[in-house]
């Protein structure tokens, strides 16, 4: 009866708050039209509906939504190991690597070094031995080196930002919070011996290489099962409940380890789920045939998780511990911010990277959330004596990192030009197109194209009075087809050319572009089927009237749905031709490119030839590819395959 209580308890806090996100959501979309990342105007939310304000969140149902948590935590560790795809970050390997050398050993020297030189004037420190200072100093270094893979990822999601920058400190924020790991057992080590006496010895170094072998371990082992379990075909909605249900597991499992080693083992094994669930991920993603699937299982799922954890991490931020300790936590927050600076200096010159990116490259590493708190509780519980202190000031500083954070890497982002969201939509809108003649087929290719989001300009001989304006189309009059006419409509503006004049009309447009601009997409009607092969000469795609309407009635009849397809008859479905531009893409197999999975490669052209092509195929610079897919799957193609190297202007 009493775990039925129990139960229901749960079950009501539980809906409680999943109603609440509901309007978090909702709520945090106005901050947006103020310039700030989504998750600010969650956490904000969460503040408001927390123990502080509204009570809607009060103390008592915290251990109750620790669910909430722990789903979200093993999310955010899934989608941090999907963006360590070896393939496509090899070409920023030597940025990534540099700057987590910079952000873990500058951080951590500048965060020791200034905590033990200010001991004296930090009034808890001021009553501690030499000893404990060194203690406190090293534990709150590795402290300050966490990052909050989660915050990046959402912000990242959130702008659709890609880039060397925003790839760059993806990659470094999961480095990093992986050997936070390791260098907070080192640490914690050296802290037991400086304080509590107890003889360091290499011992510990057995035991931490036990449990990171086990967690690894672990990891692949989970990978394997997830595998298999997603080779069956199951609906979407059974995998994503899956993924979810094992990361959860996770937990319960490795606080059973834990149990077990205490009673049959001379050592405790800790084993980090985090660390397993981002193991499983990485796995995946590199060396299984599941990757797109994975990929797009997570993306479909962060919308709903970002939500939750950060209302219930909005809602938990302790203000009162803020008021209280302001002014440590303040000054904690210059050293952290300082140490931040000199890493990404550093880490940015040795590496090469541009002059902006070393002056604003510590900015994505600000917020600090989940694994921070995880290493504050564990120090709180440690060191009874001067413990609760630090942990006091340090989740202040956590609480101030994750108000401050997410505005500062958005910003950032929107610094350096890798900002895709509205402000700059990839997807067909800048595609110009001219049609030469007005009629009716040109009419009804306009409207199509518009509804496409094209810009289309008719080019016609026919005078004002006869010719109807057709809305979101300009029309242009022209005399007639001379030179000195084509050179000041400004063709080389335009993607596509459209010729439906006569052929002797069409030749003579086709053949100056030829000459005067070069390679351009230029469709014409042929009239007389002897002109073909002078059409051809010029590089012209020409469309028989005489012959096209058989071909593509044995097309239905061949390949009904692939024609319906490329028609444009399927609801939601489009092709688009997109041009490999990021250098990380080069030499990249097609197999190996992480493309959704409704989107489907058609045919690569290179040189102006069209290639045969198969899983093996690597991409090169200047391929076009055709791809068919539905329109929301296109833009991220399209945002994929844009180039990494942006204007030289927003790297200055």
């Amino acid at each position: 009866m009493l775990q039925l209580l129990q139960f229901e308890h749960f079950l009501f806090f539980l809906l409680a708050f999943l109603w609440i996100v509901i309007g978090s959501f909702h709520v945090a979309k106005y901050f947006q039209k103020i310039k700030l990342p989504l998750i600010t105007g969650f956490l904000i939310s969460g503040v408001i509906a927390g123990p502080f304000f509204l009570e809607l969140v009060s103390d008592e149902s915290f251990p109750n939504l620790q669910i909430v948590n722990e789903f979200s935590l093993s999310y955010i560790a899934f989608a941090a190991g999907v963006e360590l795809y070896l393939k496509e970050i090899r070409s920023s390997l030597k940025s990534i690597l540099w700057n987590t050398f910079g952000q873990l050993v500058v951080t951590f020297g500048v965060a020791v070094s200034a905590i033990v030189l200010l001991a004296p004037v930090i009034p808890f420190l001021a009553e501690l031995p030499p000893n404990s200072v060194l203690a406190v100093a090293l534990l709150t270094g590795t402290i300050f080196v966490a990052r909050s893979p989660s915050s990046a990822i959402a912000i990242i999601n959130e702008m659709r930002a890609k880039g060397r920058f925003t790839k760059t400190a993806i990659s470094v924020t999961v480095i990093k919070d992986v050997l936070v790991i390791l260098l907070f057992a080192i640490c914690l080590s050296v802290a037991n011996t400086l304080v509590k006496g107890i003889e360091l010895s290499y011992f510990f170094l057995v035991e931490l290489v036990v449990e990171l072998s086990a967690t690894f371990a672990m990891g692949i082992f989970s990978s394997k099962v997830i595998q298999y379990l997603f080779s069956f075909k199951l609906h979407q909605s059974f995998k994503i409940a899956i993924l979810l249900g094992f990361g959860y597991l996770i937990y319960p499992l490795s606080h059973l380890i834990h149990r077990l080693s205490e009673q049959y083992l001379p050592f405790e094994i800790l084993i980090e789920p985090l660390l397993v669930c981002i193991t499983i991920s990485f796995v995946i993603v590199n060396y299984t045939n599941l990757r797109i699937e994975f990929q797009t299982v997570v993306e479909k799922i962060g919308p709903a998780i970002y939500a939750a954890f950060f209302t219930l991490a909005g809602a938990m931020m302790s203000l009162d511990i803020l008021a209280y300790t302001w002014k440590i936590a303040l000054l904690f927050f210059v050293i952290r911010l300082v140490g931040m600076m000199g890493g990404a200096w550093l880490g940015g010159t040795i590496a090469g990277d541009p002059k902006i990116f070393r002056r604003i490259g510590w900015m994505p590493y600000v917020t600090q959330a989940g694994v921070s708190l995880a290493l504050v509780m564990v120090v709180d519980n440690a060191f009874p004596a001067w413990g609760n202190e630090l942990a006091t000031i340090i989740i202040a500083v956590i609480i101030v990192n994750q108000l401050i954070g997410p505005p500062l890497f958005k910003w950032a982002i929107k610094r350096v030009g890798e900002n895709r969201n509205l402000a700059k939509d990839h997807y067909d809108h800048s595609h110009r197109v001219i049609i030469f003649g007005y009629e009716n087929q040109s009419v009804a290719l306009s409207n199509e194209l518009l509804k496409n989001k094209w810009k289309v300009t008719i080019a016609t001989r026919k005078p004002k009075e006869v010719v109807d304006d057709i809305p979101g189309v300009k029309t242009i009059h022209i005399k007639g087809l001379q030179e000195e006419t084509l050179k000041n409509l400004n063709l080389r503006e335009y993607d596509t050319l459209v010729l439906l004049h006569s052929d002797h009309g069409n030749y003579k447009i086709c053949e100056w572009v030829y000459e005067h601009i070069g390679k351009k997409v230029v469709i014409v009607r042929l009239s007389d089927r002897k002109n073909l092969k002078k059409f051809y000469e010029l590089g012209a795609l020409v469309i028989d009237p005489a012959t096209a309407f058989v071909n593509l009635l044995q097309h239905f009849v061949r390949s009904p749905l692939a024609t319906s397809l490329l028609m444009g008859m399927e609801p939601d479905k489009d092709t688009l031709d997109v041009t490999v531009e990021d250098e990380s893409l080069f030499g990249v197999a097609l197999r190996n490119l992480r493309l959704p999975v409704d989107v489907l490669i058609l045919s690569v052209e290179r040189n102006g030839n069209i290639i045969i092509t198969h899983g093996y195929t690597r991409l090169r610079k200047g391929d076009v590819v055709t791809v068919v897919g539905s329109v929301e799957s296109l833009q991220k193609v399209a945002l994929q395959f844009e180039s990494l190297e942006l204007e030289k202007n927003n790297y200055r």
